[in-house]
């Protein structure tokens, strides 16, 4: 193997200039650095810049033995990887040689303590750290150059060891807290400096409460310090309050100067006490009686959410003790104040605006994806929880998340994302800070820059200035999709708005709770609740977070006690499936939304028990939508595909109609999906089970008669408000077989074989099983229950033109094709459409025919004891009503009017509306009751969950049932006797409409 020349080692080291340097290893310098390969390089942010500040440094120490030795001891890691990542921390160690100590003695990050940082920084001040009140041994220039030394050394020691650990994400909080624990230590020796300079500190109590990041012990390597100041006297013959606190406020505004005037050692940060009472416009310091007066009249709810990090850091740490002790319980409660999350939101709103558009997409700190991100959901959901969850009282971001997410408020997965997520986010930061030591939160764009950050992160798979990119954009993306679904989840102002009490659902604050919002059995939901959250598992915590806010939810439909009672069978149903209490918790609407359907209809209640996957849907209403046909025939052929047995194959179109029928129900009772699309998709559903049902019924019918195959193609059609597109809940299907043999086939065979089919999709629809049954009738075909179950098209064809009757012909107005052979089913319509619209329509005798058969079903069909004007079907201008009409007026005029050619009642009202066969107002008046009733008897079925019984038919008189109607409808529940008056007049306005058309000598106007 070749042996590779200097060059090529430097710049596989990652030189990007290793001809310059080349030259700086070859200055007489050079020979202090312990003859350093260029493989030591390797590991560094940036080589070229380490080796040019090591050259500085070894023309600036005046012995060379304290270098050699650090470069050949443990500390040189530590040297090389400060130098080669700070241009600013190099620039400290040249000035001070004698800081190459630092590297020599590592630090253990996790050892870092605040006790620790104190008793050093006063130390180094010439002050007695054991004093309690300490002062230092001079107030001048040099005791504050001391005290920044002492800081920047510990600094580089903090440094040095966060860019040489194993692993840079882990250590990110021990190097936040470290940093955090050298800022107190900086501001208690700055303290004991200004003690020197003003008369009479010596009987003042001054605390330094940090807060923001310092208060969390999650500070970054350049930031302002958020502080505030509380005093007292130390003395019980001392000055009074207004003395006290001028000399106190001399003392702050000492201690400022401290850490940020001009002097010889750079400024450390600014102080600022911005986050005190009344902010700029406040005094400066207070006393802690102040303080409290201030938050428990005037703060407003940002200001508690500041108090959340709030940590005495440096002073008069009892008087700070005494501060927290007073506050903090307030910070617990701020999240009942009015509008607290809809406040807390605008101002997150509010940051992320005020960011310029040009920084938007490199703004690590305020814009969209960034660390704000993360810290406003975890302290939103800390203070909304936090009322009655102790465990989540603390201060650090990612102990909080920690906290949040074993307690349930936040999901594993989702917590572990936004765990690593917010560590990425602070390496970054960190690592942008180091290199200038500036108050920076912009991700570079230049690639020199880029590519000395990724070098010096620390994380796997990050090696070049494009892998940092794609790591800062996958995760600022991350961070703000899950924001987006935690903070703004719709449970939180809600939850917000109770009381602590109803949060914790204290039996006795509970049961009257219940019973002012309106369960009329308290004492049985109390039950309820008791057996959802007891326990320790995961699922109990999440219902109880859930729980408190959810009985509010239920209490906003009419049956909130049998919502409950739905919601607990529900629950125990699906145990400990993670996704359901997720989705429940992280769904958006999701949970309220079933609230609502689960107190408002018995229907869904019971169908979301056999099929709990559908509560999913709730998380996006584009899942209620009605599924496209094309989609779910894909569907069914693929279910099919798995499947032999003839009920296997009907029951995957059972399936998915019960699927797409709770789909309908859920977007119907949401008033997602109007009424006209909400029976266009029962319909549909109908379609596929009988598409389904027509193929198992093929080979269960050769089977039966031991035939080897089909004879025939088969066609079904659907009739009635099955073939309109018009199907309630309840209906049934009413459909007519038909097939065409094959050829050669004799067609007595045929026709043995499709009566066997017909019989058998019969058979396999309404099968006992998993899926609900789905009633196929079949009266509707040539000759009725007399005539064969199916017929070949010639045989229909003739028995039209021979001996068909009046109503076969009306009838037939809603035929279409809707399961089978689709060339046959082209064929059948071109057949009847002939037949059902004839040319000059109807003749007097047949017009006459139709009034009577009318006539008939109004006085016989109508149930005993069932009021006439309350039926909704065959009342006085209810559906039949409407339908026959309509139907009369397409038997005497669609043969001249194409637009009246559908099998569609309201799309035939408007086309005879638009031709000039009835009035705008009459067609008006028709459509307006029969869509009424239509929708009363579809949410007859869903209120009450039942589809067989003769009610459903009925228009309801109960208040609780009309309190049901009502709130399905999307009305007030003052409005509940309203609806009956709305329909019978409805229906009356209707009948005069009918008495003038289908009644008239003259049907057209």
């Amino acid at each position: 193997m070749r042996e590779q020349s200097p060059t090529s080692r430097l710049r596989k080291a990652g030189f990007s200039d290793p001809l310059r340097a080349s030259r700086l290893l070859a200055e007489p310098a050079s020979a202090q650095l312990g003859g350093l390969d260029p493989e030591d390089f390797a590991p560094v942010a940036d080589p070229d810049q380490c080796l040019l500040a090591l050259i500085r440094l070894a023309e600036a120490c005046a012995d060379s033995t304290g270098l050699e030795s650090c470069l050949r001891g443990p500390g040189r890691r530590g040297l090389l990887a400060v130098l080669g990542m700070s241009s600013v921390l190099g620039d400290f160690v040249v000035s001070h040689p004698g800081a190459l100590d630092v590297f020599e003695r590592r630090v253990r990050l996790e050892d870092v303590t605040l006790a620790g940082e104190r008793r050093s920084a006063l130390t180094a001040v010439g002050a007695d750290p054991d004093d309690d009140v300490p002062v230092a041994a001079s107030g001048g220039h040099d005791a504050i150059n001391a005290m920044r030394a002492h800081y920047f050394e510990r600094i580089l020691s903090i440094a040095a060891a966060d860019l040489t650990g194993p692993d840079s994400l882990a250590a990110m909080p021990c190097v936040s807290a470290a940093i955090s624990h050298a800022v107190g230590g900086a501001l208690e020796a700055a303290l004991a400096v200004a003690r020197v300079g003003v008369p009479g500190a010596e009987n003042v109590g001054l605390t330094i409460v940090a807060m923001g990041k310092t208060g969390a012990c999650e500070l970054n390597y350049v930031s302002d310090v958020d502080v505030v100041y509380v005093a007292r006297s130390l003395s019980d013959e001392g000055p009074d309050d207004e003395a006290m606190l001028a000399v106190a406020t001399k003392l702050a505004s000492a201690v400022g100067r401290a850490v940020s005037a001009p002097a010889y050692e750079p400024a450390l940060w600014m102080l600022d006490a911005g986050l005190r009472p009344e902010g700029k416009d406040g005094p400066l310091v207070r006393t802690l009686d102040s303080h409290v007066t201030y938050y428990k009249r005037w703060a407003k709810g940002w200001e508690f959410q500041a108090l959340l990090k709030a940590r005495p850091i440096a002073g008069d740490l009892e008087l700070g003790r005494a501060y927290l002790d007073a506050l903090w319980p307030m910070v617990w409660d701020a999240a009942g104040h009015e509008n607290f999350v809809e406040d807390s939101r605008a101002m997150r709103k509010r940051v992320e605006d005020h960011v310029p558009s040009k920084e938007e997409r490199r703004q690590l700190k305020l814009g969209k994806g960034g660390l704000r991100d993360v810290e406003f959901t975890v302290q939103l959901l800390q203070l909304v929880h936090g009322r009655t969850d102790v465990s989540l009282r603390v201060r650090p971001t990612l102990q909080a998340l920690a906290c949040l997410r074993d307690a349930g408020y936040v999901a594993r997965g989702d917590a572990d994302l936004l765990d690593r997520d917010y560590r990425i986010l602070r390496v970054l930061e960190h690592r942008i800070q180091l290199r200038r030591l500036r108050r920076s939160h912009l991700v570079p764009t230049g690639e020199d820059d880029m590519r000395r950050l990724a070098r010096a992160m620390g994380v796997p798979g990050c090696a070049s200035g494009e892998d940092l990119e794609r790591l800062w954009q996958d995760t600022r993306r991350q961070v703000r999709a899950l924001h987006r679904e935690i903070y703004y989840r719709p449970l939180l102002p809600e939850a917000a708005r109770l009381s602590a009490d109803d949060i914790a659902l204290k039996e006795s604050s509970a049961k009257a709770r219940l019973e002012a919002i309106g369960y009329r059995n308290a004492s049985g939901a109390l039950e309820h609740i008791k057996t959802l959250t007891a326990g320790v598992s995961r699922t109990a915590a999440i219902q109880r977070q859930l729980l408190p806010v959810m009985l509010g939810w239920f209490a906003q439909g009419p049956e909130p006690d049998a919502g409950l009672l739905a919601f607990r069978l529900l629950s125990e149903k699906m145990g400990g499936t993670h996704w359901y209490m997720k989705t429940l918790r992280d769904g958006g609407a999701a949970a309220e939304r079933l609230c609502l359907l689960l107190s408002s209809s018995r229907y869904i209640a019971e169908q979301l028990t056999r099929l709990p996957e559908s509560i999913s849907w709730l998380a996006d209403t584009r899942e209620l939508m009605p599924r496209a046909r094309d989609d779910l025939e894909g569907e069914l052929d693929s279910m099919i595909s798995r499947r032999s047995d003839p009920s296997g194959v009907a029951g995957a179109g059972r399936y998915l109609r019960r699927r797409e029928l709770l789909r309908t129900a859920m977007g119907q009772s949401l008033r997602v999906v109007d009424p006209v699309a909400s029976r266009a998709a029962v319909s549909q559903a109908a379609d596929i089970a009988l598409e389904a049902a027509l193929r198992g019924a093929v080979p269960a019918a050769c089977a039966r008669l031991g035939a080897d195959g089909p004879l025939s193609r088969y066609l079904v059609v659907a009739m009635g408000r099955m073939g309109g597109r018009e199907m309630g809940y309840a209906s049934d299907a009413d459909v007519v077989f038909l097939h065409e043999p094959h050829d050669g086939v004799g067609p007595d065979a045929a026709a043995r074989m499709a009566n066997e089919v017909a019989a058998q999709v019969i058979r396999l629809l309404g099968e006992t099983g998993a899926e609900p049954p789905l009633p196929a009738d079949a009266d509707l075909r040539p000759e009725g229950r007399a005539g064969p179950l199916c017929r070949s098209l010639d045989s229909y064809a003739e028995y039209i033109d021979r001996w068909a009757h009046t109503w076969e012909r009306q009838a037939l107005l809603r035929a279409r094709p809707c399961a089978g052979d689709a060339e046959l089913g082209a064929r059948f319509t071109a057949l009847v459409d002939g037949f059902r619209y004839p040319r000059g329509g109807l003749d007097a005798d047949a017009v006459r025919e139709v009034r009577r058969m009318k006539a008939r079903v109004e006085t016989e069909r109508i149930p005993r004891g069932i009021d006439p004007q309350r039926h909704l079907k065959l009342g006085r201008g209810g559906l039949a009503d409407v339908e026959w009409t309509v139907q009369l007026l397409q038997l005497q005029h669609a043969g001249d009017h194409p637009r009246l050619r559908t099998t569609s009642t309201l799309d035939a009202l408007t086309a005879a509306a638009d031709v000039g066969l009835v009035t705008a107002d009459q067609a008006d008046r028709l459509s307006c009751a029969w869509d009424l009733a239509s929708r009363l008897r579809d949410l007859n079925v869903l209120g009450t969950g039942r589809t067989s019984a003769s009610k459903i038919d009925v228009l309801a008189h109960d208040l609780r049932d009309l309190a049901v109607l009502s709130f399905l409808m999307g009305r007030d529940d003052s409005d509940r006797h309203d609806i009956e008056e709305e329909y019978l007049r409805a229906a009356r306005r209707s009948r005069g409409a009918v008495e003038r058309i289908f009644y008239g000598k003259d049907t057209r106007r």
